[in-house]
């Protein structure tokens, strides 16, 4: 199960359009080397923008012909399902089966071509979201609220209401925000093994906003000693001193995406 209103897409909903020239080639090179040293790179995005995606791909394809990717890791796909079995040239069919991939949470041509980016270089690319079959039982598990301090608790139950646009009835608050807590915490530790075996390079982890949210998300539930940079795509429109601080370690420009008004959707999916 996944929010209907993705958490990413209410980063750019609270925060304004976005606005920049498009990254590529040496400007992209040179936001990662201002990012050194760093164990892991933790891309924040809005999943319905497409030039995030572009990005993703010319940062694997920068990071790999230096040699220095160690791994890709995904919110998109469940842990444990990997393609580090699988050769440079495997189908993309082979690449699907091997990341179980769901087309319905994910449409699968969003991705794929940062998926096969780093596939094509010989790069792993592992699932790290909780296994859906294990968040129902998360919604119950009182233990999760424990994994964040109490106003850090707080805060994602208020960013799980506004990402569900204040109309969740509140006894589904604390269940929908133990399923996010649950998501982070499958997704730090998957990252925190793919690091172990990353040799000094650098592992890229692609997942929403919210879920590289230095506050809130996957760093909060790395070991201590890991180097983890949280870097979100999609600049505000006027400067990143909008964004609160101690969120993310940088802002990255990408080009706008046509306005919508999400809650709206989600209103009218509920019969509202």
């Amino acid at each position: 199960m996944r929010s209907w209103f993705p958490t990413a897409c209410l980063a750019v909903f609270l925060l304004g359009a976005c606005a920049g020239p498009p990254l590529s080639g040496p400007a992209i090179s040179a936001r990662v080397q201002a990012l050194q040293p760093a164990d892991a790179i933790l891309l924040g995005e809005q999943h319905d923008n497409p030039d995030h995606q572009r990005i993703q791909q010319d940062l694997v394809a920068a990071l790999a012909a230096r040699g220095q990717l160690s791994a890709v890791v995904l919110e998109m796909a469940e842990r444990p399902h990997s393609t580090a079995a699988l050769a440079p040239m495997a189908t993309e069919t082979q690449v699907r089966a091997a990341l179980r991939w769901n087309e319905t949470a994910w449409p699968w041509q969003r991705y794929a071509p940062v998926v096969m980016a780093a596939v094509r270089a010989g790069v792993p690319v592992h699932g790290a979201n909780l296994p859906r079959a294990q968040m129902r039982e998360a919604m119950g598990n009182a233990l999760l609220d424990s994994r964040l301090d109490a106003a850090a608790l707080v805060a994602q139950n208020q960013a799980i209401r506004e990402g569900h646009c204040n109309l969740l009835p509140e006894a589904q608050i604390a269940p929908m925000t133990r399923i996010q807590i649950g998501r982070d915490v499958a997704m730090a530790e998957t990252l925190n093994a793919v690091v172990a075996q990353a040799q000094g390079k650098t592992v890229l982890l692609i997942a929403g906003s919210g879920h590289v949210d230095k506050a809130l998300g996957i760093p909060r539930h790395l070991p201590v000693g890991k180097v983890a940079k949280s870097v979100l795509l999609a600049a505000p429109k006027h400067d990143a001193g909008a964004i609160p601080p101690g969120k993310f370690d940088a802002v990255w420009p990408s080009l706008a995406v046509p306005p919508k008004d999400y809650c709206a959707e989600f209103k009218a999916s509920r019969g509202g």
